[in-house]
């Protein structure tokens, strides 16, 4: 129905539709982000992390918070798996939320914040106190038309902060703040905009750089491990269970934020130890297999190359990686693309079903597959299996992998919802199919 709806509406009734219910939504609740400081995080990789980052440490010193992400949502001490297949929730979701996280006498809220969200206006209505940029890089292209279309709609949560009045809670003054990556090609872009107060983090190469200035936060890896990394920040040797580079710069950005809003340094260093990994995020498969099993959320290509590029850290003989395209229109040009990076570095690459949406799910992925012969073609020794039931596609990966290998699963995490057609879903998880496929081997 909403596709047929969109089809005939003009495009500037639905926006005015979409405003008028977020403007609807927060007056119905109250307005409950007048009684939080609320950090939204937005960026094209790394959001989910940062979010739940922020939430973790907070909490780890002593703070009451709300989270909501594509992840995870959180109201104080009620925690669970997001099963909305979306990075915001629809706009009275998303109030009533914001609205609970006040009833349990929250004092922070930490949103995951999409383009698409801020161009619904799920963001209108919500007073944003912190807003944080992981990276930007090209993606959701098709979505919004251009890179600079996409660029601008998240910009316009920078001015939306920027034009919020400031709130007083507590009798405390909520000063606005800007938390970027000084190393991205986009700083000056989003810097200009002068939003509020600006924060900064960075992942530096050079120890000699790691000194801290009153409002930046740099970090150097020193060692990264098959369990985590070790990384230095401030004159202060500290140890992670997250794996991968990239997530040092996740926890910097994390990190950054809560010094914005009043924590020490001091105090997040004493914990950064116990942060846990995000479920579906680089998430470890343990069933006393021989091999080992990651499933990852990632799904688009330059998290990909990235996630490549960091699997040395774990031992491991061959990569059998098991993925899939997304439908329902969404960033086609990336399909063959992820075909042909996991084609250049896995030994197998097994095809499937990921959420097609209305698209038949046979035809895309032969698009992707295209990306994938394209490697084999050229000379490079990788097997290509099209398997479209997804649950076969795990199966058939553990039943090929051998002593020491590393299987990869990517591209839905821990979402909890398959997307098919005509707007049904299923019931879904790769973390749960993986151990009870495993189960059904080691019975075997």
């Amino acid at each position: 129905m909403k596709n047929f709806v969109k089809k005939f509406v003009p495009k500037f009734l639905l926006r005015l539709y979409h405003l008028a219910l977020a403007c609807l939504a927060a007056f119905w609740y109250g307005y409950p982000s007048e009684k939080l400081i609320v950090i939204g995080v937005t960026g094209t990789k790394g959001k989910s992390t940062t979010a739940n980052l922020i939430a973790q440490f907070l909490e780890m010193t002593g703070c009451r918070v709300g989270l909501t992400s594509t992840a995870t949502m959180k109201v104080a001490e009620r925690e669970w798996l997001s099963d909305k297949k979306m990075t915001m929730p629809g706009r009275f979701q998303l109030q009533k939320l914001l609205w609970e996280m006040v009833k349990a006498k929250c004092e922070y809220a930490i949103i995951e914040t999409s383009s698409e969200g801020i161009e619904q206006f799920r963001s209108r209505g919500i007073n944003y106190d912190v807003v944080l940029l992981t990276n930007l890089t090209p993606e959701h292209i098709e979505a919004h038309g251009s890179y600079e279309a996409y660029r601008a709609a998240k910009a316009k949560l920078f001015y939306q902060l920027k034009f919020s009045p400031v709130k007083k809670i507590k009798g405390n003054v909520i000063n606005k703040k800007v938390i970027l990556d000084s190393t991205i090609s986009e700083y000056g872009f989003f810097s200009k905009i002068q939003a509020g107060e600006e924060w900064y983090f960075c992942l530096s190469q050079q120890r000699a750089e790691t000194k801290n200035t009153e409002r930046k936060i740099i970090g150097c890896v020193v060692e990264l491990r098959a369990d985590g990394a070790i990384f230095e920040c401030a004159g202060k040797i500290l140890v992670t269970h997250l794996l991968f580079e990239f997530n040092i710069k996740n926890i910097l950005a994390a990190m950054a934020a809560c010094m914005a809003v009043g924590i020490s340094f001091d105090q997040l260093a004493a914990v950064v130890a116990n942060l846990k990994p995000v479920p579906g995020r680089q998430e470890l498969i343990e069933e006393g297999q021989p091999f080992k099993v990651m499933v990852d959320y990632t799904y688009e290509p330059t998290s990909m190359r990235a996630l490549y590029e960091n699997l040395n850290i774990i031992p491991h003989r061959r990569v059998i990686h098991v993925l899939g395209p997304t439908g329902g229109g969404r960033d086609k040009w990336r399909r063959p693309v992820l075909g042909e990076i996991a084609a250049q570095f896995a030994d197998i690459v097994i095809g499937t079903t990921d959420d097609p949406h209305d698209d038949d799910p046979s035809e895309i992925l032969d698009v992707l597959l295209a990306g994938a012969l394209k490697v084999q073609r050229a000379g490079r020794a990788v097997e290509v299996l099209k398997i479209l039931d997804r649950r076969q596609a795990i199966a058939e990966a553990l039943r090929r992998a051998q002593a020491n290998d590393l299987i990869l699963i990517t591209g839905k995490g821990a979402e909890q919802k398959m997307a098919l057609a005509h707007g049904k879903y299923i019931p879904w998880d790769d973390r749960q199919v993986v151990r009870e496929e495993l189960r059904k081997l080691v019975a075997s």
